[in-house]
């Protein structure tokens, strides 16, 4: 599996929040996974206010997508990810619940892999707005499962609950 040594690679990550600062909250997560040893975050979509998926009544959230080169190992990158989550204070509880972050590793090109663990490319990737409008917006040529994202994200359903809320939270000189 790509990842497994130290040769770079690219990574797709979905970020999202509903409690708290929630623009504060994606942009502290950028900015910690920037500050890793092995992860340089390269693109970051605007964030897009978004209803709730997955049928727990809650707050509306704040959704972004990034695009970075690791090289970390795949499973370790997933592990800093949580760890971040946790440094930020999310807890886990409910499954589609409300939280103060969440990162999601969306996408790796040339990597499948289905286990208890990770899955990717997501599951539930090319069925969420809320992953694919921001994942358009910085990679709308990347093809996943035989279809481009563009492709993906004109055809999902609930687009219209998807409404773009800020510019990027990333600036080129790494200040965040």
């Amino acid at each position: 599996m790509r990842g497994q040594s130290a040769e770079p690679y690219f990574v797709y990550l979905g970020l999202g929040a509903n409690l708290g600062d929630r623009a504060k909250n994606i942009r502290q997560a950028l900015a910690l996974l920037d500050a890793e040893e092995g992860v340089r975050v390269k693109k970051v979509s605007s964030l897009y206010e978004t209803e709730p998926w997955g049928g727990v009544a809650q707050p509306s959230f704040l959704n972004a997508a990034a695009a970075a080169v690791s090289d970390l190992p795949v499973t370790a990158l997933l592990s800093l990810c949580q760890r971040i989550e946790h440094t930020l204070g999310r807890v886990r509880t409910v499954r589609w619940g409300a939280r103060c972050i969440d990162i999601d590793l969306l996408h790796v090109p040339g990597v499948t892999c289905q286990g208890k663990a990770l899955t990717l490319p997501h599951p539930y990737l090319t069925e969420r707005a809320f992953v694919l409008l921001p994942l358009a917006e910085i990679a709308p040529t990347l093809v996943i499962l035989g279809k481009r994202v563009a492709d993906w994200a004109a055809s999902v359903a609930g687009r219209a609950g998807v409404r773009r809320w800020e510019k990027p939270p990333f600036d080129t000189t790494g200040k965040w």
